[in-house]
């Protein structure tokens, strides 16, 4: 099993880049690129626009072709300047340039790559490949620029900071900010290395030659969430780890406040999330804590992949037990 790698951790005036490593940019969410550009440098961070981050600028579903992604997401990791790597938005490229990134870089130099959705992918192929330390976080659209903007000052303050710190300090982040939509599906207590993303994503990285070796799930605490579909797919995905011997290795679970799942819309005929997680689980005893805000429903908690994290789903808490980033010489 590699090592954890985590990157280094970031400095006042450090150069941060928000690039488009997936979908293009619609006219309509260039105000969240400006905003979020404010809000990192308000962190401190010096902020530069890829630039393939171009207003109308698009191959088919795409930002620009998978082999452009990834050349210019491979001058990022290969330029010393370059301290951290946020995503604009999430899409459906990342499959067609995992075997183009260069990985060997990345060993090199670590750094942190923001973002959720189709960024999942890389997360966790990064993390299976290298070790990288994924941060399953919000990204400029809609994320820093826009669910930031409309949450109220205290939520957005609170953010800020807790953001800041994952980035730069090298003590862990500690308890996690609670919010009363937090449940309790099934109560227990666990500690793991957190492993996870949205769920569709999950299920595609394992059907790919980079997908994350079973023992990298031995203990861990899985968190997912979805957009769209269907709740029948996400059944259909957790029938899927579970064949895959995923959740008997798992030591707890987080699911992500669902959002546009066709079939959770009437309790009175159609099942609850709960009820769909905990029917596949069976009787494996693992805590369970959903409705969390991870993912595509509003603002981000971050969720580093392959940091240590301790869950008591009875009483709603969640601490990262291990900083996100490291000094020179705390790499791993």
């Amino acid at each position: 099993m590699l090592p954890t790698l985590r990157p280094r951790a970031l400095k006042p005036g450090d150069l941060v880049v928000i690039a488009a490593l997936s979908g293009p940019l619609p006219d309509i969410y260039e105000p969240h690129v400006e905003q979020t550009i404010i809000v990192l440098e308000r962190m401190g961070f010096r902020v530069r626009r890829a630039p393939l981050l171009e207003v109308g600028r698009r191959h088919w579903w795409s930002a620009a072709t998978p082999a452009e992604i990834a050349a210019e997401l491979n001058g990022f990791l290969r330029d010393p300047e370059v301290r951290a790597i946020i995503a604009n938005d999430g899409g459906q490229t990342a499959l067609g340039y995992l075997d183009l990134i260069d990985v060997e870089a990345i060993k090199a130099d670590p750094k942190p790559i923001l973002g959720y959705s189709d960024i999942s992918l890389l997360h966790l192929v990064l993390h299976a490949r290298t070790g990288l330390v994924g941060f399953h976080a919000d990204m400029a659209t809609p994320g820093f620029g826009g669910h930031w903007q409309t949450a109220p000052p205290a939520r957005r303050a609170e953010l800020e900071d807790l953001y800041s710190r994952l980035l730069t300090s090298t003590d862990p982040i500690g308890p996690l900010p609670t919010r009363p939509s937090w449940e309790c599906w099934r109560p227990g207590r666990a500690e793991g290395p957190l492993i996870g993303g949205v769920i569709n994503r999950v299920v595609l990285a394992q059907a790919t030659r980079y997908a994350l070796p079973p023992d990298r799930y031995d203990g861990a605490v899985l968190f997912w969430e979805e957009i769209g579909g269907a709740a029948a797919h996400v059944w259909s995905y957790l029938q899927v780890m579970r064949h895959a011997g995923i959740l008997d290795r798992i030591a707890g679970m987080v699911v992500g406040t669902p959002r546009d799942i066709h079939g959770l819309e009437d309790p009175a005929v159609s099942p609850t999330l709960a009820e769909i997680v905990l029917d596949v689980l069976g009787d494996r005893d693992i805590p369970v804590l959903g409705n969390v805000d991870i993912g595509h429903a509003g603002p981000n908690l971050p969720m580093p992949v392959g940091i240590r994290a301790a869950l008591d789903s009875g009483q709603r808490t969640m601490s990262l037990l291990e900083p996100a980033v490291a000094g020179d010489d705390q790499r791993s």
